[in-house]
C-alpha cells in the first residue's frame, strides 16, 4: 500500500504535496521490528518515548514516520495530534478492515470476562465454526494458541491478528476488552456485532483514578457500537440487569439491548439455583422458553457468565438447547475456581479472584458447600491500585475462618508494605502474614484437615511471579499439588 493512500484514509487534509510516496510493507511501533519498507509509529508511552527511536527506525529501513512532533529526518514524517489513535485507524485500513468480515463479540467488565469468552467460544466451536479468541490467558486462531502480554493487545497486533483470522477462514471471534484498551483506543476500528457487559466493581483505580472514570471507560464499548440499525448485521448490547451500571450503558448505546440476570427481571433469567461442590444447576427462563441447565461450573458468579454466553448465542441464532449442551459439557476454565486434587481429603481451589468483589464471590460460593474451616491465601499486586488492598483483606477476614495474607506479584513495591496496606483494613481480626507465597500455600496445606476448603486467590492461571523487575516460574496449582503430595508422603 502506498503512503499517500494511508495518509488520505487517516486524514484527507493532511499535507502530502512534495512528499515521497513509498510503498509501505508493514506498520510498526517497535523499532526492533522495523524492516525495509516499514512505516514507524512513534508512541509516547509511560516509560519510553517512541520519538527517541525514530532515527534507529530509519537506519533499519523505515521509509516513513508517523509522529506527534517534527523530527529532523530525511524520509517523510506525518505529524498527527494522537499517534495511538492514528495507528489504530491506519492498522485497520492497512489490514483491509478484517473485523468487518468477522462476527465479532467483545466482552468487558471487572470480573468474568475470561470465563464468558471461553464459554462463548466453545458454543460456536461446537456449532462447527472456526473461531478466534483474544484474552487474558492467551489468544488462539482455530486450535493454534499464541501468548499475549495484555488482556487486549495494541491496535497493530490486534488488527494483524484479525487479518490472520480472516485469512485462515475464522468466522467468529471473541475477545476480552479491557478498560485500559478502551481508553487508549486500542480497539478503535473494531466492528463489534455484540458487546457484553459482565459487572463493575473496584479495580484499576491506579489507572482510572475514580470509579466514575472506570465506569465511563467500560461504557465506551457500548457507545461505539454505531448508530445504524442494519437488518443484515444487527448490533446487540448484552447487559447484566442486576448491575445498576447497566442502566447507564443502556442509555449510552444505540444498539439493541438484551438483558440477563438473576435478581431483577431480564430477558434471560436464572431461577431455582442449586449448588454443590461439583457443579451448579438452574432453570433458564427466556422468551424462547424455559430450560434446565446443569453445569460443572460452580457459583452464582458463573451463573451470570453462563447467562451472558447463552444470550450472545441466542442473538447469533444458535439454538438454545445446542448452546446449553456446550455449556454443560464444559469442564472448567484454567485458574477459574479450579480444583487441585492429589488424593487429599480436603478441597483446594485456585481462583483468579484479584478484586474485592471477585474474592467475595468465590468465598461466598465456598461457604455454601464447605463443611468445616475455610482457608484463604490472598495477596495484592504491587504497582497497582492500593485502595483495594484493605478491602481485599476485609473480605478475606469476614468470609474465611483462616485468612493468610501473602505476596502476589509485588513487582517493584516492598511486599511488607503491601501487607501493611492490607492489614489496615482488618484491625482486630485474626489472620496470618506469610510473605513467601510458596510457604503460605505449604502452611495451609499442612494445617488443613478432612473436609476443610482452601482457596488460593489472586493469580489463577498465571505461571509466574513478578518480584522487582524479575519474572520467576510460579504456578499456584503446581505449588499446591506438590505441597499436598509431600504431606501425603509424610503420613
Amino acid at each position: 500500500m502506498k503512503l499517500h493512500t494511508l495518509i488520505h484514509y487517516l486524514n484527507p487534509y493532511l499535507p502530502i504535496e512534495g512528499m515521497d510516496n513509498p510503498q509501505i510493507s508493514s506498520i510498526e511501533n517497535n523499532s526492533q521490528k522495523v524492516q525495509p519498507g516499514s512505516l514507524f509509529v512513534c508512541i509516547k508511552g509511560y516509560s519510553v518515548d517512541g520519538h527517541e527511536f525514530a532515527q534507529s527506525a530509519v537506519e533499519k529501513g523505515a521509509v516513513a514516520i508517523l509522529a506527534e512532533k517534527e523530527l529532523p529526518l530525511n524520509i517523510p514524517v506525518i505529524i498527527v495530534k494522537d499517534s495511538k489513535k492514528a495507528m489504530a485507524l491506519m492498522a485497520d485500513y492497512f489490514y483491509a478492515q478484517p473485523t468487518q468480515k468477522l462476527h465479532l463479540i467483545g466482552i468487558t467488565g471487572t470480573n468474568g470476562k475470561t470465563t464468558t469468552s471461553h464459554l462463548i467460544d466453545k458454543i460456536f466451536t461446537d456449532k462447527g465454526e472456526k473461531t478466534g479468541l483474544i484474552g487474558t490467558m492467551y489468544s488462539k486462531i482455530g486450535d493454534q494458541r499464541y501468548e499475549t502480554k495484555n488482556t487486549t493487545p495494541e491496535s497493530l497486533t490486534l488488527q494483524k491478528m484479525f487479518k490472520q483470522m480472516v485469512d485462515e477462514e475464522v468466522t467468529t471471534a471473541v475477545m476480552e476488552v479491557s478498560s485500559h484498551a478502551l481508553v487508549e483506543g486500542r480497539v478503535q476500528g473494531c466492528d463489534y456485532n455484540i458487546a457484553v457487559f459482565t459487572n463493575l466493581s473496584q479495580d484499576h483505580l491506579d489507572f482510572h483514578k475514580t470509579m466514575s472514570a472506570y465506569r465511563e471507560a467500560k461504557g465506551l464499548l457500548f457507545a461505539q457500537l454505531g448508530n445504524v440499525y442494519d437488518v443484515t448485521k444487527p448490533k446487540y448490547a448484552i447487559l447484566n440487569a442486576d448491575d445498576e451500571v447497566s442502566d447507564i450503558y443502556r442509555q449510552m448505546t444505540p444498539a439493541r439491548v438484551i438483558t440477563y440476570g438473576i435478581d431483577r427481571d431480564a430477558d434471560f433469567q436464572a431461577a431455582d439455583i442449586k449448588m454443590t461442590a461439583k457443579g451448579t444447576s438452574f432453570e433458564l427462563k427466556c422468551p424462547l422458553g424455559t430450560y434446565k441447565v446443569e453445569m460443572n461450573l460452580i457459583g452464582k458468579f458463573n451463573v451470570y457468565n453462563v447467562l451472558a454466553s447463552i444470550a450472545a448465542a441466542a442473538v447469533s441464532n444458535i439454538p438454545l438447547q445446542q448452546a446449553i449442551k456446550s455449556i454443560e459439557d464444559m469442564e472448567g476454565i484454567s485458574g477459574r475456581f479450579e480444583a487441585v486434587n492429589a488424593g487429599q481429603d480436603f478441597s483446594v481451589i485456585v481462583d483468579y479472584s484479584h478484586t474485592p468483589d471477585s474474592l467475595e464471590n468465590a468465598l461466598k460460593t465456598i461457604r455454601q458447600f464447605a463443611k468445616k474451616r475455610i482457608f484463604v491465601v490472598v495477596g495484592c499486586g504491587g504497582d497497582r491500585d492500593r485502595n483495594k488492598r484493605p478491602l481485599m483483606a476485609k473480605v478475606a477476614c469476614e468470609l474465611a475462618s483462616d485468612p493468610v495474607f501473602t505476596a502476589d506479584n509485588p513487582r517493584t513495591e516492598d511486599p511488607q508494605q503491601i501487607l501493611r496496606d492490607m492489614e489496615s483494613g482488618v484491625t482486630g481480626a485474626a489472620y496470618q502474614c506469610i510473605i513467601d507465597r510458596k510457604q503460605a500455600i505449604q502452611s495451609v496445606v499442612n494445617e488443613a484437615t478432612a473436609d476443610d476448603v482452601i482457596l488460593i486467590a489472586g493469580k489463577g492461571h498465571e505461571t509466574y511471579q513478578i518480584i522487582g523487575k524479575d519474572i520467576f516460574d510460579f504456578d499456584d496449582r503446581k505449588v499446591a499439588k506438590m505441597a499436598i503430595e509431600e504431606r501425603l508422603k509424610r503420613c
